[in-house]
């Protein structure tokens, strides 16, 4: 994947297993978002190919890509503002193609705030209900594989805990994810497995408990020794 002539991702490699959470991690620039919109047809390579099951996706809109079960939460959260908590859950199952009213009502469920808000124009709520309401909406649509970037990015420490308990319940729901984050603890605490890149390269992958293991992981992305 090149902006013009600088190459933001080279000789990247990476598979995710059904019902598995796996991490990607790095600095900002390292290539991570970038990956996604690839996977997610926002972005279209200029090298390499991208697989989902037997299906080659290379290239496909992102209309499509969705319908097939494909689900990303972009950084920004992407939200349609001026609309209600409802209306966003309503386009999520829309853009899915497959959800049903229990859907919406299990949404509801695994975030009670938004049944309390669901009439409300999503530009009015807190940074991490607007979190909450980008991950339902993408649930609402039966994800097969589901993309969260940076869904920690500007929330303060409690919301964040609250964001990472909620992909901790959906792995044990068996929801198969792909989490780009640069809160690498957080991240490794939940995954199965990860990928770290640099430069737009990967530079280290492995389960997630012996990668938050590693001196070299420890050092350079979360700061030092785990506590024992």
């Amino acid at each position: 994947m090149s902006y013009r002539t600088i190459r933001a991702v080279r000789g990247v490699s990476f598979d995710v297993r059904a019902g598995e959470v796996v991490a990607l991690l790095g600095a900002n620039g390292a290539g991570k978002s970038t990956l996604l919109r690839a996977v997610a047809g926002v972005l279209r390579p200029d090298h390499g190919r991208v697989r989902f099951h037997e299906t080659d996706i290379t290239g496909w809109a992102s209309h499509r890509v969705a319908r097939l079960g494909l689900r990303l939460v972009p950084e920004g959260r992407g939200l349609l503002t001026r609309m209600t908590v409802w209306e966003n859950l309503l386009m999520g199952q829309y853009a899915g193609g497959s959800g049903t009213s229990r859907d919406l009502e299990a949404a509801l469920e695994r975030f009670p705030v938004l049944r309390q808000r669901r009439g409300q124009v999503a530009s009015t709520l807190s940074g991490g209900e607007q979190q909450m309401l980008a991950i339902a909406r993408a649930l609402v649509g039966r994800p097969r594989l589901l993309m969260l970037d940076e869904p920690s990015l500007g929330l303060a420490p409690r919301l964040v805990q609250e964001i990472f308990a909620v992909v901790a319940e959906l792995r044990r729901d068996g929801v198969t994810i792909v989490l780009v984050e640069q809160n690498a603890r957080q991240a490794l605490a939940v995954a199965d497995r990860g990928y770290i890149l640099d430069t737009g390269q990967v530079v280290l992958s492995g389960p997630a408990a012996e990668l938050a293991a590693g001196d070299e992981v420890q050092r350079a992305y979360l700061g030092g020794p785990l506590p024992g």
